[in-house]
């Protein structure tokens, strides 16, 4: 008892030593690139989908070798020396590649930041994800520990990005070398290993990995992240820069938008305790459109917001909108999907589905963002969320009475 505790504490810490890099960095990332590398928000919004697009060349590889490598750690720790690395490369590296040339800068910078987050995201969630089945211990409730970060991250952040941006970075590294130690000493507990790897027995044949595109369900889960998440991150990605307009000055905002962050993501925290259970008693399915409704309320809501209060209250939206995807999409894909291919999909299907559309989106919603205004563009991304959310009510299988196809019953007998 006394080791499964210990083992929710080391995979909670990971979350969250790996989440305050994330939310230290790509919080202040748009403002960064702004005021300190002088972009516009076109140009922002293509070093966005520079990332995306570098991202999709990772999501095949990363699922599939995670799925091969189960509990080893290789693909996780490379992710982990990566980002010990984020204040070298920002102090040295990423503004004089923008400084030559933004497109390449862009490209580029990219490489390296798309491995760290976009790419590494999913290897560090589909890790603990696993673990948490061989641990016997709730993946949300170890979750949490990633909203905890991010509130920490943001808030912290927040204040040092206003003395000194550049110090956001080391920050991030420093949070890293943890990351890098409480990896090390991550274990499985020993009395299930033997189960699962019975569960894993099998090896992973080209030809079951293939099979993952025949099935109908697969395609309708990566239509809903597509238009759901993927506008998601799209909105969340420039919305630094619509928020502090709504204040006297840049500064002004940025430190109130710190402060909003960290609030919303300790409400996140709270609410990631419980969601779990919601979505035990709802189903995953139900979980995930209800993710999509509430996106759109989102969205829409900072379209029709009449200032800072009004458009603060509406971003709390986000504390519930990220426990529900992230607890509904992994229930939902070990639900209904070979446990044996759930890295593969979870990248596939949720990350590559959504880097895929986010480099669309991103150059889209920037041009957007420039010709017509944040709030019109706000009303076209909320009105694809909508068309979306309604139809996957009826195009998603319910993960609880669906009917799975034969080649799909056959692997999951195979793992019993």
């Amino acid at each position: 008892m006394q080791a499964a505790k210990k083992n929710f504490w080391n995979f909670g810490g990971l979350f969250f030593f790996y989440f305050f890099v994330w939310a230290t960095v790509l919080t202040f990332l748009p403002i960064w690139l702004e005021e300190q590398a002088g972009l516009t928000a076109k140009e922002s919004g293509f070093v966005f989908s520079a990332m995306s697009l570098v991202a999709l060349c990772y999501q095949p590889f990363f699922g599939v070798i995670s799925d091969k490598l189960v509990y080893k750690k290789h693909l996780f720790s490379s992710v982990v020396f990566m980002a010990m690395l984020m204040g070298p490369f920002f102090s040295f590296v990423f503004i004089p590649l923008l400084n030559i040339n933004i497109y390449v800068g862009a490209l580029l910078g990219s490489v390296y930041l798309s491995y760290v987050f976009f790419g590494g995201v999913g290897v560090v969630e589909s890790y603990i994800e696993r673990a948490s089945r061989a641990n016997h211990f709730e993946y949300g409730r170890a979750r949490l520990f990633g909203s905890i970060a991010g509130a920490t991250a943001t808030f912290i952040g927040g204040i040092i990005f206003v003395i000194n941006p550049g110090s956001i970075f080391w920050l991030a590294s420093g949070s890293a070398v943890v990351l890098g130690l409480l990896l090390y000493t991550a274990r499985i507990n020993q009395d299930h290993l033997t189960t699962i790897q019975h569960e894993h027995a099998e090896p992973l044949t080209k030809e079951t990995i293939l099979s993952i595109f025949k099935i109908k369900n697969f395609w309708m889960l990566g239509i809903f992240i597509i238009g759901t998440a993927c506008i998601y991150d799209v909105f969340d990605q420039q919305f630094p820069n619509y928020y502090k307009h709504f204040f006297d000055t840049p500064e002004e905002g940025t430190s109130v938008f710190s402060k909003l962050v960290s609030l919303q993501t300790a409400l996140e925290a709270v609410v990631m305790i419980f969601m779990p259970v919601l979505i035990n008693k709802i189903g995953a399915k139900n979980g995930l459109i209800l993710f999509g409704i509430l996106t759109f309320v989102r969205i829409f809501g900072s379209a029709v917001a009449v200032g800072p209060i009004s458009l603060s209250f509406v971003r709390l939206i986000a504390a519930v909108e990220m426990p529900l995807l992230l607890i509904s999409i992994f229930k939902y894909i070990t639900g209904v999907f070979d446990l044996r291919l759930s890295a593969t999909i979870y990248l596939l299907a949720f990350n590559f589905a959504k880097q895929l559309s986010i480099m669309v989106f991103s150059s889209v919603a920037g041009s957007l963002y420039t010709e017509i205004g944040y709030q019109q563009t706000y009303y076209i991304l909320s009105a694809v969320v909508l068309v979306v959310t309604i139809l996957s009510v009826f195009t998603l299988k319910n993960d609880k009475s669906s009917q799975l196809p034969a080649q799909h019953i056959k692997l999951k007998k195979r793992t019993v």
